[in-house]
Parts: C-alpha cells; sequence; structure tokens
C-alpha cells in the first residue's frame, strides 16, 4: 500500500497553529470532513474517538512524528491526513519530545488488514532520518503530496 492510496493530499494542513494534540486531532479531522471524506455528522465522534484512543496511549512515536489513529464507522474507507506543526506540541510521545509532524488514519470497522498495511506503511518511512527530516520541512499542501509521492516511488529511500 503507498500513501496516494489512502492520503488526502486536500486535506493536508500545512504550518497548523494548534496549541495541542487534541487541537492537532481536530484540525486535522475537520480537514477531511471538509474534503467529504467522512461520513456526515460523524466528524465530532471521529474526533472523540482519536482522542479516547490517543488518552489509552500515545501515538507520538518519537523524533518529533506522531501517528493518531482510529477505526471508526464514519469512515467511508482507510484515509488518512497529514499537518505540520512548526512550534511542536506536546504528544507524550516516547522520547519526551515536542512533534512537530502528525500523520492521521482513520479506517472503517470492518477494515482491519487495510488499516495494518496502512500502518505499516507509514512506519516503514518513518523508520528513515531522511523521510523524516523532509516531512518536518514541508510547508504546503503541494510539499507534502510530492514528498509522499515521492516515497510512494522510491520506497528504499
Amino acid at each position: 500500500m503507498n500513501f496516494a492510496d489512502y492520503i488526502c493530499f486536500e486535506a493536508s494542513v500545512p504550518n497548523m497553529e494548534v496549541s495541542d494534540r487534541d487541537d492537532a486531532i481536530s484540525t486535522l479531522v475537520q480537514a477531511l470532513d471538509k474534503e467529504g471524506k467522512l461520513r456526515p455528522g460523524t466528524c465530532d465522534e471521529i474526533i472523540a474517538s482519536v482522542i479516547e484512543r490517543e488518552n489509552e496511549a500515545s501515538t507520538g512515536m518519537g523524533r518529533g512524528v506522531a501517528v493518531p489513529h482510529v477505526k471508526h464507522a464514519g469512515a467511508k474507507d482507510i484515509v488518512g491526513s497529514v499537518g505540520q506543526i512548526p512550534a511542536g506540541v506536546d504528544f507524550a510521545a516516547l522520547d519526551k519530545q515536542p512533534v512537530f509532524a502528525v500523520i492521521l488514519l482513520i479506517s472503517p470497522t470492518d477494515a482491519p488488514d487495510k488499516h495494518l498495511q496502512a500502518m505499516e506503511n507509514v512506519f516503514k518511512h518513518l523508520q528513515e532520518e531522511k523521510f523524516r527530516r523532509f516531512l518536518r520541512q514541508t510547508n504546503s499542501k503541494e510539499a507534502i503530496e510530492d514528498l509522499l509521492r515521492e516515497a510512494d516511488d522510491n520506497p528504499s529511500w
């Protein structure tokens, strides 16, 4: 599975001016909703579900990146969005450092295999220092899309 298979590039949010983790999650879910990627009327439920999941165990994996994710009936199909936070926010990351890049994933409850494939793709790329560095430097929707498409084309980096 490639980023282009599930990331909604139009819902990417570069230069997010958010004050905390919950604002970052809310901003990204709302961006997906605005693009019609969620079932009507489920945006607030999905935000609450992602935050609840985050309260159980942080998805701040360290090195400035978080990957909040949830399975929810409000997702039409697996979908994701990318946000970049220049100031960084506390995500209770494993390394206790701020998070500057967020990759949000929302999957339908009946597609666990697709959810796992997308997560595997995200984590494979996030293990690469070069990818993380470039992700942090993105400052436009176009730059985010270009980076993710390049990652799709060059899976070994």
